[in-house]
């Protein structure tokens, strides 16, 4: 009785005391809970579930009309499988973002997710909106002259196309789990600790022997490489595989046999990040002598795209619905990062799709399963996303998230110009750093290719172990603090010999993976030396971008906000020291003079005694 005539706002207040009470259970809660009692038995069926512990208020459902739902899926052993195969029954669903087995019952676990809320059927409805004509801000002269024609309402509501826009959107929208939704509106993982229960991704056993199948349908390999990051994106361990796998196949076709040849087509991203100066025929020749000596040999194309902008994407389309005909499998492998997902949505656009599936985000790793595109290709062509390869190699895999920020090339690249003495150094932040050791020239030209929020600095190489130790970590970041210094690995050095034939661009390029490269200028030969962490993998190659800049950095630190917070940091560190410094003095000085007063006064006090 109690409970029906208190207004359902304060019944809440009344139970909140018991919300705090627990119970624990050791097998899923049902309707049938009366059954349990009466039957002991029953419930040895559950008893393999783990126990868990529930608030009352989960037991007052007697309040509430509504049953209580039942667990949707057992607990499986989570796979990173995708959705490749849609013969295969699967007892999960999988995610359509990143091609997780999904599952929502414990949002711990990989691949968790809420089923949405069913929206009524004037949810968001034109016929919600406030007519600008009824707005009090909008003043009476615009009411009077276009407002009426702009927004007619009516007008809006008898279009049919307004009434179902909303509904379709919703009907649309896919359901994706948590980690998707996080990725796609924060740019961030929404639990980072459920990403160490993922399991490895083999790569070999889960597309490698699809490639490697000499019999089925034709297959066409999309070879995703980052243009600002080339050799360390450029996936070496599948290029090795797939050129295997040509030559073998091409030989059992020429016996007669039968013989899967793969086509493989490399695809080179984000070349909107590139200087729009750059010259698209010497940029390809580049990219094919770079794919050669990587381990690709038999590259079908080669195609120069920028997903983002859609520059390239329709000829690249066309290339591939060319190769992989009416029933081919088209699959996407790449590095982590690399733009493969971005990729795919931009080809989803291209063909028509109203509805990009795949999440794409900044944050490595964003793919955790094989994804199959639904309606990309002609016929029963199929187009795969897959995870992204780990390269360890590369130094952005040992930063954090705050680092990876700093170190990420998201605008068109700027070249930042020395010109060096020996016995002079260039950092790139706490992360790299050029000597120029030897030559029989008195300077040559060192260009900077990197993102434009690390802080560089120009100084004697005798110099450059002081610089380490007091600025690593402060001023010159990443890694960002002093104790992330030691946590990144050893501090080692490799010497390189470079050389050029010209002082008007650059003749060599010395890269580290993950994080940009030093471009060289001069005519004749040098020695250098390049320190990094140990395990990064340093590349001398052909110039990518001959040109420099006009002006020439001068030595020091570059202005950047990392150095000037830095610096405001230690200014205000060094005066709080000072002003303790000097507050701990003035208290000494005082006991000086009172000792001194407190022994003229017994001078004074023993003189007139006698």
């Amino acid at each position: 009785m109690i409970a029906r005539n208190l207004s359902p706002s304060r019944l809440r207040k009344l139970l909140a005391p018991f919300s705090f009470s627990t119970y624990t259970y050791t097998r899923p809660v049902s309707n049938s809970l009366l059954s349990s009692i009466i039957d002991p038995s029953s419930t040895s069926s559950y008893s393999q579930n783990p126990t868990k512990t529930l608030p009352f208020f989960f037991f007052a459902k007697p309040f509430c009309s509504e049953p209580v739902k039942k667990q949707s899926f057992p607990n499986l052993p989570v796979t990173r499988d995708g959705n490749y195969d849609e013969a295969t029954e699967q007892t999960l669903p999988v995610c359509p973002g990143c091609g997780i087995q999904m599952q929502d019952v414990d949002a711990k676990q990989p691949g968790f997710y809420i089923q949405p809320s069913n929206k009524g059927p004037n949810y968001k409805k034109f016929k919600k909106l406030t007519p600008i004509v009824d707005e009090s801000e909008i003043s009476d002269s615009l009411k009077r002259g276009i407002a009426n024609d702009i927004m007619d309402v009516e007008r809006c509501e008898s279009l049919e196309t307004a009434d179902h826009v909303f509904d379709k959107m919703r009907s649309q929208k896919p359901v994706v789990c948590s980690r998707c939704h996080s990725l796609r509106h924060y740019e961030k993982v929404k639990d980072p600790t459920v990403e160490n229960l993922l399991p490895d991704f083999d790569f070999d056993h889960t597309v490698g022997r699809r490639l490697m199948s000499i019999s089925g349908a034709r297959t066409v390999v999309l070879m995703v490489v980052d243009a600002s990051d080339f050799d360390g994106s450029f996936p070496r361990k599948v290029a090795n595989m797939v050129s295997k796998i040509i030559d073998e196949n091409a030989r059992s076709w020429k016996e007669g046999k039968s013989g899967n040849i793969p086509r493989v087509v490399l695809v080179v991203t984000k070349i909107d990040l590139l200087p729009s100066s750059i010259s698209p025929t010497r940029l390809e020749h580049w990219v094919r002598t770079r794919a050669r000596e990587g381990g690709a040999g038999k590259v079908t194309s080669v195609h120069l795209v920028s997903a983002v902008r859609d520059w390239g994407v329709k000829t690249l389309v066309d290339d591939v619905v060319n190769f992989a005909g009416q029933r081919g499998h088209v699959w996407a492998v790449g590095a982590q990062n690399a733009g493969k997902s971005t990729l795919i949505n931009s080809i989803g656009k291209i063909v028509g799709l109203k509805v990009t599936h795949v999440t794409e985000a900044s944050v490595p790793g964003t793919t955790l399963g094989i994804v199959r595109m639904e309606g990309v290709l002609p016929g029963k062509a199929k187009l795969f996303d897959t995870p992204g390869l780990l390269h360890p190699h590369q130094i952005s895999t040992r930063l954090t998230v705050e680092e990876q920020k700093l170190i990420r090339i998201s605008k068109e690249l700027r070249p930042r110009t020395y010109r060096i003495k020996a016995g002079h150094s260039v950092h790139i932040g706490g992360l790299m750093r050029l000597d120029f050791e030897e030559s029989s020239l008195d300077s040559i030209y060192v260009t900077v290719w990197a993102s434009p929020l690390l802080p560089l600095h120009m100084g004697k190489t005798d110099k450059a172990d002081s610089i380490m130790e007091q600025h690593f970590g402060r001023q010159m970041q990443p890694p960002i603090g002093e104790g992330r210094v030691k946590e990144l690995g050893k501090w080692v050095k490799k010497e390189i010999h470079v050389s050029g034939n010209t002082w008007d661009s650059s003749s060599m390029d010395v890269a580290v993976s993950g994080l940009g490269w030093f471009a060289i200028g001069l005519k004749g030969e040098a020695v250098l030396g390049v320190w990094t962490y140990d395990g990064v993998d340093v590349v001398v190659r052909n110039a990518l971008l001959p040109q420099r800049s006009k002006y020439f950095e001068v030595a020091g630190f570059t202005v950047s906000e990392i150095v000037s917070k830095a610096d405001r940091t230690q200014h205000r560190n060094a005066k709080k020291r000072k002003s303790i410094s000097t507050s701990s003095t003035i208290p000494s000085s005082l006991s000086t003079l009172d000792a001194d007063s407190s022994s003229d006064d017994s001078a004074t006090v023993s003189n007139s005694s006698c």
